[in-house]
Order: C-alpha cells, then structure tokens, then sequence
C-alpha cells in the first residue's frame, strides 16, 4: 500500500480484528487443524468442545469413547468439531485421534484454565482446557459456538469460568451450572459480568446438571435453534465483548435419575470436608464419589447430557451459520457495493472473487523489464513447493537462473484483499523465505552484478545483503536502484552509509519520511507527529505492528513541499528520487538538465544543480479500476526500462504511467498485455498527457 493515510485508516478499521483472527493459525504456540480451519474460512458451522471432560471428568476408557462419540454427533447434525486441548505445550484448536488417545490416557494431565496456559505452553506440558482456556482458544480461532458438560462457578472451581464469560464474546452451550456449585449466588455473578442467560426450551427453568430444574431461572428462553443463533448473532453484531450462556435442560429419560443423584452428591460434598480436599481436585472428587454411590448411573447421567448438549450446540451452530450468510447475501443485495460490517465481516467468510496471481516488489519489476525486451536476472528464493511449481510456471518469460529452490521452506505467499475501489482491504503475507536471500547466496552472482548496468534491490531482503550489493557499488560503479517496499523497510541502506552507494529510489511519502528518520533527519511538520504516536500506541495494544512516523499532509500543495524538503538531503548522493504519489502522480526529484531531471545515470559525483517535476497520473475510471497493488511496481519497471534505452526524461516518465495505468486495469500487479508498443507514448493515444510542473530549481 502506497498511501500512508489510506494504510494507517486500514489499520485502525475494523480489518485489524479480523487480520488478528486469520493470522492465529501461524501463531507459534497455536495450531488450528486443517478441517477447522478451512470450515471457518468457508463460513461453515463449527462447534468447539473442551477436553477437561476427556482428562478430568471420567475415567479410561469412558472419557476417550465419549469424547469420540461427542465429534460424531457433532458431524452427524452439519457441523465440524474443534475438541480443543493442550498437546506438548501446543495449543490445539481440534484434536487428531492419536491426540486425543494420548489425552485420554495422561496419568497425571494439567488442568489448563486462562492462568496456566502460559505455564502449560513454557514447559510443553499436555493437559485437558477448562472452559475458561477453551473460550480463549475458540474465540481465536473464529469458533463462536462451545459446547461443554456444565460450567463453574461460586465457591466450587472459583470464579475463573465465569469471568472468561463476562470477557470472551461466544455462546457456551451447558447443562447450567453443577448442581455441587451456589447456583445463585453463580447466576447473580453472571449478571454482574452482563452475561445473558438463556434456558433452551419452552422453560426459563435453570437447570442444575444433573436436574432439568435448579429453583433458579433464567433471564429469558430461546425455544429452538433458530431463536438461539438469533440471540447469539445479535449479541456479536453488538460487539459488547462479552459471552452467552445457553443453558440445555438434561434429557427427560435421564432426569429420573437425577433425585438419586442429588442426594448422592450431598453426601459427596459432605466428605470433601472430611477427607481434607481442596482447590481444583473437589470437582473430580466429587464426581468420582457420586459415581460410586449412584452405581455408575451418574456417569450415564452425565454422558447423556453431554450428548445432548452436543446435538443442540451443533443445530445452533448450523442455524446460526446459515442465518449470518443470508442476512450478508440480503445485505449486499439491498446495498450492492458495499462492504459488510463487523458482524459480518468478523470471522466470517464474505462473497467475492478469487484471483491467483504472481507479485513480490522483486518479481513485478523484473516482469515488467522482461515484457519490455530486457533480460534482467532475478535472483531471489523460493521453497520446494507446490507454489513454487505455480510461480515457475508463470514466469517461464523471465530469467530465473538465479533463483534458488529451498527444501523445508514456504514460497513467499501474500493473500491479499481487495474492495470495489481496487484498494487493497487486508493483506496477509508468509515472507519468512526472503531471510534466506543472504550475502553468502548472492555472493554467487558477483560477476552478473558487477557488469549490469543497472541493479535493483527491494526492501524485503537482509540488511547484510542489501550492505553487500552496496559495497560493489563502489568497486565497480554501479547504478543501484533501492525500492523500499514499505514503510519499516525503507530504513535498511540509512542503517549504515551504504545508502551513499545508491543512485536511484522509488519511495511513496511515508516511505521516503522513514528514510530521513533513520538518519536522524527532522520532519518539516514536527507538531504533527503526536496524532500518529497516540493511534500507534493503540495499535501495538492490538498486537499490531506499525511504523510510529509523522501524520503527513494531505492537500497536493503541502505534499509536494514535505517530499522536496524530504528529498533534499537524500540527493547528496542518490542520483534521482521517484516519489510515488499514487492518484496524485509521481514526483521526479534529482540533478537537472534545460529545467527537467536528467535520469540519465550521472558519470561522476560531484556538486549538482537540483529541481524537482510533478507529473500528474493518467485518469483511471473507479469503473476501470480493478486493483492498485502493483501500479508502482509497474511504474518503476517501466521508467528502468525507458533509462536502459536512454530515452528522455519525459518519455521515461510517460512509460511508466502508461504501465501503471495498465496495472490498474488488470487484476494481476504487472499486466500480462504489457508490451513495449503498449507504453511507447508516441503510439498509445492518452486522453490528455499530464503537463510536468517544476516544483524546486536550485
């Protein structure tokens, strides 16, 4: 993204909780399975289940059989089971079946609630999630559905599952509180967390676990699954950040049991004190106790709630799944061209069209030269993928000698979303593969370097290999053209002098404002810097990482003032800065010949006289516009392209708006119709070609 005002308005909108959500499953310590994670990009119903039951809540071999059997109702009702565990430190948002075997068989497993998922995570310990550490999970990972036996509360368990309530927006499904808990006393600690409770049913009994009625009632009732995914999606289009609980009345069969069961809890309770048990083991002691005296119809009791509980959290989730896609495809058809908002867009998959294409600042530019009859050599890395195969593919037009193909590595990916106006909305990119760009790799290379008449190098590779590529400049005077990328890339040369070594660069403003701040340049507009630092700050709360630079002007007066007084200091030893102004042009800044940039590579240093050109960019219809992602690339190709051929300054200038205009035409970065013919100013008809204006003469 070019334009800084547009990204920093990208970044504070509502995109950052849904970056913050796509991103979880690249989470180090989080792992979400495929099949969960593809039905939550899809839109399809999943139902988050907890594992504490499996480690904690029934003996081997029951917990294993009725874990399995709870994922198989799941799937039988449309939905897909998430049962979320920890595994070897490894948050696991949906468990393998050797995973779950392993869990079902721990001798001595960790109860994890919210506070020991860090310990559990340092210490790559496996255990069973507690409510508390399942919502967590669940809720980063997309799920707003979790399904589970009964929930904590006062006294017993302490407060932990109720708080998570009050603090994790997502709809728990339980058979209400268990009946060894205050049930009151829990209940008026819910109101106080603004939990809403529902019974499920024609009641607004509260259900006490093992019994349909607690003497307690809820605040309201949702009869089936329909009214209950109504509840909940109006609770998350609310945003109060805060869950539901649905409480499931235990099957009529089974509540017959439940007076037997009652008592036998009491006398439960009774030899907890007795016998000296406290904290986390009462409820497994307990549990374990009423079994023996029930003669094992406890445990039945409590699989059949849970079984039950599963089946009506399933058909919530299928209702709720399939009322948040008509009320979008209703939406978009009442209001076409708009975009969804947050309770539609969070965590959701939205309608729209899929394109693959080909981009990296890299590979554009040297798609570009390549489709204007240069040869360029692309040296650059890929993994030993099926995306490399893809990119390899498509760029058969291209030199790609130099590229190397790395076993254990990912192809560098970069998914990207774009609105109706071509701008990019999200973008999310795995560029961890461009570290293996090293010195040592392109060292390889020296001899092609040394002879080019031109190099360009792009911000997403090592510092030390940008330094290296530098350093020839000097043995064998080299042209070197430095493209930042983006903003926290810009810096990299202004991290030592081997930005002295460059002679050309294609920043956009908030680009080229990262430079003079690396070098410890002031900003034109210091009083503007606190707007920016106050939204950054925000921004690394939400875990977002951000450039903290100057609030930049916004009026075509002002911006083409901070960029010359920007580019001033810089043109003490580059030969020629093209300032990328997106919609508003591009802005020529260098050594000047008869009133205009000479872009010519200069033969020797020395004093210069210096201006700077305004070109005003092509008119592009919104209706013409398909995307703006790779218009600077193209741009920069194409001006390299008109150097190599020695053309004029305004006929260099006049190729690359010609290719950027193409771009934004196409939905691929470089368009595949690009051609020499295609941006040769004397044979394409502009509507009317933009008239340079001088800006700065010295």
């Amino acid at each position: 993204m070019k334009d800084l005002k547009r990204a920093v308005q990208f970044i504070l909108s509502r995109e950052v909780r849904l970056y913050q959500n796509t991103a979880r499953s690249k989470d180090f310590h989080f792992n979400v399975h495929p099949s969960v994670s593809q039905a939550v990009a899809q839109n399809k119903p999943v139902v988050a289940l907890e594992s504490t039951i499996i480690t904690h809540g029934m003996p081997y071999p029951h917990n294993l059989s009725t874990a399995k059997e709870v994922e198989a109702i799941v799937r039988a009702e449309g939905a897909t089971p998430a049962t979320i565990g920890v595994v070897g430190g490894e948050i696991c948002v949906g468990l393998s079946s050797d995973q779950l075997d392993r869990l079902a068989r721990s001798k001595r497993p960790l109860k994890v609630s919210r506070r020991d998922l860090p310990y559990a995570v340092s210490k790559g310990l496996s255990g069973g999630t507690t409510v508390s550490a399942t919502m967590i999970a669940a809720h980063r990972a997309g799920i707003p559905v979790f399904v589970t036996g009964g929930i904590g509360g006062v006294h017993r368990d302490g407060q932990n599952n109720l708080t998570e309530l009050g603090r994790t927006p997502i709809a728990v499904v339980s058979a209400g509180v268990k009946s060894i808990l205050d049930i009151g006393r829990t209940l008026e600690f819910l109101e106080t967390q603004g939990v809403c409770v529902a019974t499920y049913g024609e009641s607004k009994d509260f259900p006490a676990f093992f019994t349909p009625n607690s003497g307690f009632t809820s605040a309201c009732n949702v009869r089936n699954p329909s009214e209950a995914a109504e509840l909940i999606a109006s609770a998350l289009s609310l945003g109060l950040q805060s869950g539901l609980l649905i409480a499931v009345p235990i099957p009529e069969e089974h509540a017959a049991a439940g007076h037997q069961i009652q008592e036998a809890v009491q006398t439960a309770v009774t030899a907890v004190s007795s016998e000296g048990i406290t904290g986390r083991d009462v409820t497994p002691f307990i549990l374990q106790k009423v079994n023996e005296l029930t003669q094992g119809k406890s445990l039945q009791a409590n699989i059949a709630l849970i079984h039950n509980n599963a089946k009506v959290g399933s058909q919530i989730a299928c209702a709720l799944s399939k009322q948040m896609s008509e009320k979008r495809l209703k939406s978009q058809a009442q209001h076409p061209g708009k975009p969804p908002n947050d309770s539609e867009v969070f965590g959701q998959t939205n309608p729209g069209s899929v394109c693959q294409s080909f981009g990296g600042v890299g590979r554009n530019i040297a798609d570009s030269l390549s489709r204007l009859e240069k040869t360029p050599l692309f040296i650059s890395a890929t993994g030993a993928d099926a995306n490399s195969d893809a990119v390899f593919n498509h760029c058969k037009h291209l030199n790609t000698s130099g590229v190397a193909r790395l076993e254990k590595q990912n192809t560098a990916t970069y998914c990207a979303v774009i609105n109706d106006n071509g701008e990019l909305s999200l973008g999310l990119g795995d560029m961890d593969i461009h570290q293996q760009i090293t010195e040592h790799y392109v060292s390889q290379f020296e001899k092609q370097i040394s002879s080019a008449t031109l190099v360009c190098l792009d911000g997403n590779i090592p510092v030390s290999t940008i330094n290296y590529v530098c350093s020839l400049a000097g043995k064998h005077n080299l042209n070197i053209w430095y493209e930042p990328t983006d903003a926290e890339k810009a810096c990299k040369p202004f991290l030592s002098d081997a930005w002295k070594s460059l002679s050309y660069s294609s920043p956009n403003l908030a680009e080229l404002c990262m430079m003079n701040k690396t070098l410890g340049l002031p900003f034109p507009h210091p009083s503007r810097l606190r707007v920016l630092v106050k939204k950054a700050h925000y921004l690394m709360v939400a875990k977002v990482v951000v450039v903290v630079v100057p609030e930049l002007p916004t009026s075509l007066e002002e911006i083409l003032t901070v960029a010359v007084a920007l580019s001033r200091p810089l043109l003490e030893n580059l030969h020629c800065l093209v300032v990328t102004l997106g919609p508003d042009g591009v802005l020529l800044c260098g050594q000047h010949e008869a009133g205009s940039v000479d872009l010519q590579p200069r033969k020797q240093k020395g004093k210069r006289q210096l201006c700077a050109l305004h070109y005003p960019a092509l008119t592009v219809t919104p209706e013409e516009t398909m995307n703006v992602s790779g218009a600077g690339d193209s741009l920069a190709g194409a001006l390299m392209a008109g150097i190599l051929q020695k053309k004029d300054t305004d006929s260099c200038v006049r190729m690359g708006l010609l290719a950027a205009r193409m771009s934004l035409s196409s939905p691929h970065p470089i368009s595949p119709t690009l051609t020499l013919d295609s941006v040769d100013p004397g044979k394409v008809q502009a509507p009317k070609w933009p008239t340079p204006g001088l800006v700065w003469l010295d």
